[in-house]
């Protein structure tokens, strides 16, 4: 969850009353979070027309503060005009019963932390092609959505501020996908709030972040950097859950980044270059675009003619998750 929404909250209302007029009906809770309940539905149309999509809800408490209708309302609208195959898409923004919710695109597969967990139970490394990979296509995403412009050609100056591994899908049948805008801002969309609160979750957050400094698209790039040590090792880079949220924040903002080959010494040097320039906790020094962090992992991955596609990681996925497949 992320720091910005700590309160456990109730839905407003149970699932089978959030039907409109039969065209969803929702099949499971996939999760709870701080805004509201995910649900697993279908959007049902004539002639037997069926669709999985996924239905994320406001709850009660957040629903009558304007601010948070606000944040979600701009969510939908955000992310409705970002189109690309590496980020998570919205269909429809609705309300019923005083419940508003958001249809999104249903990705069947595992989030980055289970990709992980799954790893740790298995006592094995993920190889490092794969992690690069993964990166790689998240940086695609970022890329897309830092450089986004609206109808008249203005940037839309989008930070996702958010960027951790339970908001990266790997799809067992497609590819990776960057989800959750719930807490990004962007001009005139997003509320920004930057300054007086603190957003996303502590131990994936920036030195600018942690120190409630104005956010960039570079420090989207160092949340994933984190992601990356983190599934190169095996290992939190951050503290979690075991210290206080000031102690983590003094971590991210002064300590220096561990050296990964006490962890991963099989690590390549070209690898270890991207990801503590990735990890440069002075914005001046970090990679300035997703673009060039992307650049530099594929040139890694593919300077010899061959690397891993999109159908490595599926095959891949089913071996480690075979229940799933």
């Amino acid at each position: 969850m992320s720091f910005l929404f700590k309160k456990k909250v109730k839905t407003m209302v149970e699932p089978q009353e959030i039907l409109d007029n039969n065209e969803y009906h929702l099949v499971r809770k996939i999760a709870t979070g701080g805004m509201g309940d995910v649900y697993e539905a279908l959007q049902l149309g004539i002639e037997g027309f069926a669709k999985r999509v996924v239905i994320k809800t406001l709850v009660e408490e957040l629903a009558a503060d304007n601010s948070f209708v606000q944040m979600f309302i701009g969510e939908a609208k955000l992310v409705a005009d970002l189109i690309h195959e590496n980020i998570a898409q919205v269909y429809q923004l609705g309300k019923i019963n005083n419940t508003f919710y958001i249809a999104m695109e249903y990705i069947h597969g595992v989030t980055l932390q289970e990709f992980q967990e799954r790893h740790l139970q298995l006592s094995k490394k993920i190889p490092i092609e794969l992690c690069c990979f993964i990166i790689s296509r998240v940086c695609r995403a970022l890329h897309y959505a830092h450089t986004k412009r609206d109808r008249i050609g203005e940037l839309l100056c989008i930070v996702h501020r958010d960027v951790s591994p339970n908001n990266i899908m790997l799809a067992l049948d497609s590819v990776v996908k960057l989800t959750d805008f719930g807490i990004a801002k962007a001009r005139d969309f997003m509320f920004d709030g930057e300054g007086e609160i603190l957003y996303g979750k502590v131990p994936y957050m920036s030195p600018e972040q942690a120190s409630f400094q104005k956010t960039d698209g570079r420090s989207d790039i160092f949340s994933l950097g984190i992601c990356f040590y983190e599934i190169l090792t095996g290992e939190a880079l951050y503290s979690k859950g075991d210290k206080k949220t000031l102690m983590t924040r003094y971590e991210i903002i002064k300590d220096a980044i561990p050296p990964i080959r006490e962890k991963r010494p099989d690590i390549p040097a070209k690898v270890e270059e991207i990801l503590l320039r990735a990890l440069e906790k002075r914005r001046h020094l970090r990679y300035q675009t997703a673009q060039k962090m992307c650049l530099d992992l594929e040139h890694f991955l593919y300077d010899k003619g061959y690397g891993p596609t999109n159908d490595t990681l599926v095959k891949y996925l089913k071996t480690i998750f075979p229940e799933k497949a």
